[in-house]
C-alpha cells in the first residue's frame, strides 16, 4: 500500500499504444499508457473500459459521433460498443479494466499486447 506517482510511471513509458500495469483492483488492472495517432476500430465483448485522461486530449470516435475527453476527464466505453481512440498529440491515459481485457478487443494485429509489462 504505497502511493503511485503517475508522472514517474509515465516517465518510464517511451512508446505508444502499449499499456503497462501499475496496479490491481479487485479483478481489474490499472494501466498507464501513452497514446499518439490513431488506434484501430474494435470492441470488447465482455469488458467495459474506463479511460481517464491525465495529460492531453483524447478523441474517442464512435460510429455515430466523436467525444472529446480532456485532461482531468474520463469516459467509460461499455462492452460491445465499437470505438476508435485518436490522440492528435501525446496523451497520457489511465485505464481501468478487467484483467481479461485485450487492448485491441475483438481485433488481433501488430498492436495487440498479450503480455503486459508491469511498472
Amino acid at each position: 500500500m504505497q502511493a503511485i506517482n503517475l508522472a514517474e510511471r509515465f516517465g518510464k513509458i517511451r512508446d505508444y499504444w502499449n499499456p503497462r500495469v501499475i496496479g490491481e483492483l479487485n479483478d481489474c488492472h490499472v494501466k498507464a499508457v501513452k497514446l499518439k495517432g490513431e488506434f484501430v476500430w474494435h470492441h470488447h465483448e465482455n469488458e467495459d473500459e474506463l479511460f481517464l485522461v491525465v495529460k492531453g486530449t483524447l478523441r474517442m470516435r464512435f460510429r455515430d459521433r466523436d467525444t472529446i475527453v480532456r485532461e482531468g476527464e474520463l469516459i467509460i466505453v461499455p462492452h460491445g460498443v465499437e470505438h476508435f481512440p485518436i490522440a492528435d498529440e501525446e496523451v497520457h491515459i489511465i485505464l481501468l479494466e478487467p484483467k481479461t481485457t485485450l487492448n485491441t478487443g475483438n481485433v488481433t494485429n501488430e498492436r495487440t499486447v498479450r503480455e503486459l509489462e508491469r511498472l
